[in-house]
């Protein structure tokens, strides 16, 4: 209840022709730091984060990106693009009246701010990466090479191929669905034919210990209830194309990096980070996906400690 209690108040912002809703700490800090989220998140899910940050003298700026929250929900799929998703933080700086920030990502948030040190490096201070190292862009499309490897029930490859229809099922049974997603502790087991995400979405074995007591997991559940999960998972309909922007850039992030990976996370660290993150310094914590939820002080300690090194 304590962190529902101290979660601030939102405002909506008028950005990239859409509204992007706000959540702040530490206005009167000078120096900007904008956290993430990834999916299906909210701003919600670095409520642990952000008052320690503020008091440490950042400016903390959390939006629900596009696609989620009360933020806009744009209806073309392609409208969640990369150069979109990175247009929206790039204009919330201007908004700020900031040349640069550091930018902390989780899961797709990681994805989006990997992308931001490329595409638009000035706008970028120091990067934070939580669970999702740098992906290679490698010779073939995303999602097509995904479909190789892991066929078409891989939730990545179903979502474009089969569009709307994860949506519906999830749309469905948003509690049960996210009920059964955000656990920890689970038991290793083997793949499950179907795709995972439509599975746990009806699921009445959940595994694991659940990472959040009801009334956070309401915050989230409560969000995609009124949103629907299509615009999000727009976000996965874009990664071919993203594939072919990213082409345009220099895929060498210059600047200093953290990567956080949770040790028992089912995303596999990179063997080559540093190949494409010179700068990068790497932390394993003992946890799952959900690393600031599942480990919020050591996670927290873990960025404060690296961004006061000189």
């Amino acid at each position: 209840m304590d962190n529902l209690a101290n979660f601030p108040k939102p405002t909506l912002i008028h950005v990239n022709n859409v509204e992007l809703e706000v959540f702040e700490a530490g206005r009167q800090n000078t120096r900007p730091i904008v956290l993430c989220h990834g999916w299906p998140e909210h701003a919600f899910s670095w409520r642990h984060q952000l008052r320690p940050l503020a008091d440490a003298g950042y400016h903390v700026i959390v939006p629900n990106q596009r696609g989620y929250g009360n933020s806009s929900c744009p209806t073309e799929v392609t409208d969640y693009g990369i150069e979109h998703l990175t247009g929206d933080l790039t204009a919330l700086l201007d908004h700020y009246g900031y040349g640069s920030a550091t930018f902390v990502g989780h899961d797709w948030g990681a994805m989006v701010v990997w992308a931001m040190a490329l595409l638009h490096p000035k706008r970028v201070d120091k990067v934070i990466n939580l669970s999702l190292p740098y992906q290679e862009r490698g010779e073939k499309p995303w999602i097509e090479f995904m479909e190789e490897v892991f066929g078409g029930d891989h939730y990545f490859v179903h979502f474009n191929r089969q569009p709307g229809v994860a949506d519906a099922v999830l749309n469905d049974n948003t509690h049960r669905f996210l009920h059964n997603l955000y656990r920890k502790n689970i038991p290793a087991q083997p793949p499950q034919p179907g795709m995972l995400m439509m599975n746990l979405a009806v699921s009445t074995q959940p595994l694991g210990d659940p990472v959040m007591g009801e009334d956070e997991l309401a915050v989230f559940a409560s969000a995609f209830e009124a949103t629907g999960f299509t615009g999000s998972i727009n976000w996965y309909r874009n990664l071919d194309r993203n594939w072919h922007t990213l082409a345009q850039v220099d895929p060498i992030v210059q600047h200093p990096a953290l990567m956080i990976y949770g040790d028992r996370d089912v995303i596999p660290r990179s063997e080559r980070l540093k190949t494409f993150v010179p700068r990068v310094e790497v932390i394993g914590l003992d946890c799952g996906h959900w690393i600031q939820q599942e480990m919020p002080q050591e996670t927290t300690e873990a960025i404060l400690g690296w961004l006061a090194q000189p």
